[in-house]
């Protein structure tokens, strides 16, 4: 070879030494400059008191989303009144004054009747899992959307953590008929306020932490929230020793994550997806605590606090449904929205719910004859 091409050989593999270089240098030194702009920082509240372990659920959402992240995002969520009233928290994170909330929608009720359809009601045969199922797969989703829009709300909801059937509540004796709510000071939410109300009650709807203290001056002589691990941490035990088990009031309830939309979409793309995927993984990891916690306090508040459980009477059960009916035709009247939620949510649970019942072993044989009076045990 020549000196002038040995030359011009050793310039080339010089040029592409240092070409090669400045790309991996570029490679090192990128997530140098993600650092450098230091890690996003995102304020939420919850309507719930730090107590509750609705607020625990909303810790576990915003760690799985910190972890995940790496410490880029970081969400930092306050408990309820921290910033505003639990009530206020959809118009809170609209209007940019928090970038996130912990909630449900039913708390949305009075912003447009039909936001109450994601938790109030019996949801036509539906568990809250499958009213989820109905959100993400059967349109429920981009009707959210379009109240939300309508309303004028800049707010992307992620409805998650499908809740347990909720007890009718707590009472000075067993109720056991549907006369017994007449005048009775009770509260609840959502159209719950409207089956009660047709049910001869007197309905106050006040936040969790307010309920309590209500009862013990007298305001209220019942209620109802949500869980054994809520009640019993709420202090629920301490005014009453009567609580009614099963209700269609709030069958198919879910909790809900929202953030203000402009901040949302303002995040990058990596970012976004790790968030939607945090809410499904938190919504499973909250049925598995729920189902932990919650068996767990059902024991404590007969053995410790000393409350007595009772089932609600299907004469009750049977007039929720018929109520609710009446109350869903005069909203469904007065609003296009109503209308057509209902009608995509029947058409759903219509297929969902008979897939279930013929597919789903009805495990109460199975309870009785492990802990039932003749229990048999394999051990």
């Amino acid at each position: 070879m020549s000196l002038e091409k040995t030359r011009a050989s050793m310039s080339a593999s010089r040029r592409r030494f240092l070409l090669s270089a400045g790309v991996a240098g570029a490679a090192v030194a990128a997530p140098n400059v993600v650092s450098a702009q230091g890690p996003i920082s995102m304020r939420f509240q919850s309507t719930w008191p730090s107590k509750d372990i609705f607020h625990e659920y909303a810790l576990d959402f915003a760690k799985k989303v910190n972890d995940m992240t790496g410490g880029d995002l970081k969400i930092d969520v306050l408990p309820a009144g921290a910033v505003v009233p639990a009530f206020q928290l959809l118009d809170a994170v609209s209007k940019g004054v928090l970038d996130g909330g912990h909630g449900v929608l039913v708390y949305h009720y009075g912003k447009n009747t039909a936001l109450a359809l994601w938790g109030s009601g019996p949801g036509y045969a539906m568990d809250a899992n499958m009213l989820l199922a109905w959100h993400k797969y059967g349109g429920g989703k981009a009707l959210l959307e379009k109240i939300y829009a309508q309303i004028g709300a800049d707010v992307v909801s992620f409805p998650y953590a499908p809740l347990y059937s909720q007890p009718l509540g707590w009472f000075k004796k067993p109720m056991q008929n549907v006369d017994d709510f007449k005048g009775l000071k009770y509260r609840t939410v959502g159209i719950s306020i409207d089956l009660f109300t047709a049910m001869g009650a007197a309905v106050n709807a006040l936040p969790g932490g307010e309920i309590v203290a209500a009862m013990d001056r007298g305001l209220l002589d019942a209620a109802e929230f949500n869980n054994a691990s809520s009640d019993r941490a709420l202090g629920f035990a301490d005014v009453s020793k009567i609580c009614m088990l099963q209700s269609y009031h709030q069958n198919a309830e879910q909790l809900e994550i929202s953030f203000n939309k402009t901040k949302l979409n303002a995040l990058p793309a990596k970012m976004k997806a790790i968030i939607e995927n945090a809410v499904e993984a938190a919504s499973q990891d909250m049925q598995w605590k729920a189902i932990d916690r919650n068996s767990q306090d059902y024991i404590t508040l007969q053995t410790q606090d000393k409350v007595r459980f009772f089932k609600t009477p299907d004469a009750i059960l049977k007039r929720q449904l018929e109520l609710f009916d009446e109350i869903a035709k005069k909203y469904i009247d007065s609003n296009p929205l109503f209308r057509e939620i209902i009608t995509s949510q029947l058409d759903f649970a219509k297929r969902a719910t008979r897939w279930e019942q013929d597919y789903v072993t009805n495990r109460r044989m199975a309870f009785d004859h492990y802990f039932g009076p003749n229990a048999k045990s394999p051990i």
